[in-house]
């Protein structure tokens, strides 16, 4: 298993898309699709969120990632606040458009925002853990 750099040595870069491409995903009834958040170089899954069709755009545009904050209706770019910022590298939509898978270079101690690496640090069948 590879380490997660502590420091920021990664670029943005801009994925690129079409619009028929944009056209294909397929978003709920809250105009929100779902976001698997995985690292690029050891394909462990950091996390999960929510991107409506502006923030897959920010996100795309920018190479970092952008979600949509269902608890306080804004956008957030994963970092600003912690530091731990993601730098995209691929971004994949599942066969129904109802998924994108985004791939990562995470910078900083982690995707969790408790500090853990990932956000899925807990598992059935295991002693229990706080946050």
């Amino acid at each position: 298993m590879t380490t997660t750099p502590i420091t920021d040595d990664f670029d943005a870069t801009p994925i690129g898309f079409t619009e028929e491409q944009l056209d294909q995903i397929a978003y709920n009834r809250d105009g929100l699709v779902a976001a698997i958040v995985q690292d690029a170089s050891d394909r462990a899954v950091l996390m999960f969120a929510w991107m409506n069709a502006e923030s897959l755009r920010r996100t795309l545009e920018t190479g970092r990632t952008w979600f949509w904050s269902r608890s306080r209706q804004e956008f957030w770019c994963k970092g600003e606040t912690s530091g731990d910022r993601q730098y995209v590298r691929s971004v994949r939509f599942d066969c129904d458009g109802d998924a994108l898978l985004v791939e990562v270079d995470q910078a900083g101690a982690g995707a969790c925002h408790t500090g853990n690496r990932s956000c899925f640090f807990r598992a059935f069948g295991s002693p229990a853990t706080d946050p």
